[in-house]
């Protein structure tokens, strides 16, 4: 029988007690309620799971879509009705079969051999940024001068971007994320990265080259627009997460001095304190779907056309799960979190990711082992604000820089 939903619905709760845990009334509503109202901008009425069993479930449920033109949006200030259906291409905001042809063909694009290469190339990536950083005179944010431009260049590598555009590209992919840009230049540097992609594109279909976007423009039935919105899907996913698991990592690595010693015993040590950190922080905090029909979720009646918002983030601290789970602890056994979904949405590129992390982190605290905030923890603006969370700048310091 169907529980009574009592009360109202709440807006999602966005207040954080710390840079690094959750809001706590997620946690409240996780033990006392884990589907709750929940109200969107524009007045629409859905609910929020925050329990990490039916998180999994909602994920893995073809009855509840992710198809972009049926979700509402439940972050305060979002538009009041859902965006335009996803093009062909941005197979995140399709359901299948359309989905289904899309990852299919990228999945096999993901060989070991391609991967063996590509982390080589996000050591000497790596390798070349701290060289810059030595040459710097700190403070400097470490999110413009390491975070960012390392999943940036890896991307652009995954892509096929030539050598002699690498530079373009990264300046003006950064220019469409950076804080301090207006909204007109962050809308110019977005035009422009898509005219980068599609000119990229045509290069592929006129010489094919050995890389994921000139295998797809080689093997695959897919048309211009269609590898351009791909292109583009891939460097959103792949950018901004990594980018911001990186910044808001090392600020956490750097008020907890055991974990960052356990990050340094050694490659299969650092990979465990990379997986710990992708639960503790859950940088992706939510993600929506929608009811394609009514349906039980966890004692409730959910109705068709209802968007349900999945909370990654108290998921991933669920005490049913993860023992002690807001303690950030190097020896859990890696596993079960949601950080990168779950599902047929799951993360494509989330080995990758991985790969990003167990490389730079362990490379930044050996280049620079003194390496620490130049200003107070309180003080680093974090990404309240944005769908990705993170830091907006993180000044760090070493050696004799400014404390």
């Amino acid at each position: 029988m169907t529980a009574t939903v009592p009360g109202g619905a709440a807006p999602l709760p966005t207040a954080r007690p710390t840079p690094f845990d959750p809001p706590a009334d997620l946690s409240r509503l996780r033990a006392e309620e884990p589907v709750s109202r929940l109200s969107y901008p524009g007045g629409h009425t859905g609910w929020l799971v925050t329990g990490h069993a039916l998180v999994r479930q909602v994920l893995a449920d073809p009855r509840f879509s992710a198809r972009n033109e049926l979700r509402h949006n439940p972050s305060p200030g979002a538009p009041p009705t859902p965006p335009p259906p996803a093009p062909r291409g941005l197979f995140i905001g399709h359901d299948a079969p359309e989905h289904t042809r899309y990852r299919r063909l990228l999945t096999g694009r993901f060989t070991v051999r391609r991967m063996r290469r590509l982390t080589e190339r996000v050591e000497q990536i790596t390798a070349e940024h701290l060289d810059s950083m030595e040459r710097l005179t700190p403070p400097v944010d470490l999110g413009e001068v390491y975070a960012s431009p390392i999943p940036a260049l890896v991307i652009a590598e995954l892509l096929g971007v030539p050598d002699h555009a690498v530079g373009p590209f990264h300046r003006t992919v950064a220019a469409a994320s950076h804080v301090d840009s207006t909204p007109e230049e962050k809308f110019a540097a977005y035009t422009r990265t898509q005219d980068i992609l599609r000119e990229l594109v045509a290069d592929k279909r006129a010489a094919p080259t050995d890389d994921l976007l000139g295998d797809l423009a080689a093997d695959s039935d897919l048309e211009d627009d269609e590898l351009t919105n791909i292109a583009f899907l891939l460097l959103g996913a792949g950018l901004d997460t990594t980018a911001n698991m990186l910044g808001l990592g090392v600020l956490l690595l750097l008020g907890h001095p055991e974990q960052l010693a356990a990050l340094r015993e050694g490659p299969e040590r650092s990979a465990r304190v990379v997986e710990e950190l992708l639960r503790y922080l859950s940088i992706v905090p939510f993600t929506t779907r929608t009811a394609l029909e009514d349906l039980e979720l966890g004692g409730r009646r959910v109705r068709a056309g209802e968007t349900v918002t999945v909370s990654i983030a108290a998921a991933n601290r669920d005490p049913d799960v993860f023992a002690a789970p807001d303690s950030l602890d190097p020896d859990r056994p890696a596993g079960g979190h949601l950080a990168f979904g779950h599902g047929i949405h799951q993360c494509l590129g989330q080995q990758l990711a991985r790969v990003e992390m167990q490389v730079a982190y362990p490379a930044l605290f050996a280049r620079f082992p003194d390496l620490r905030p130049a200003v107070p923890e309180e003080e680093v603006p974090t990404r309240e604000d944005m769908a990705i969370y993170g830091v907006h700048r993180l000044p760090v310091t070493w050696g004799r820089g400014r404390a």
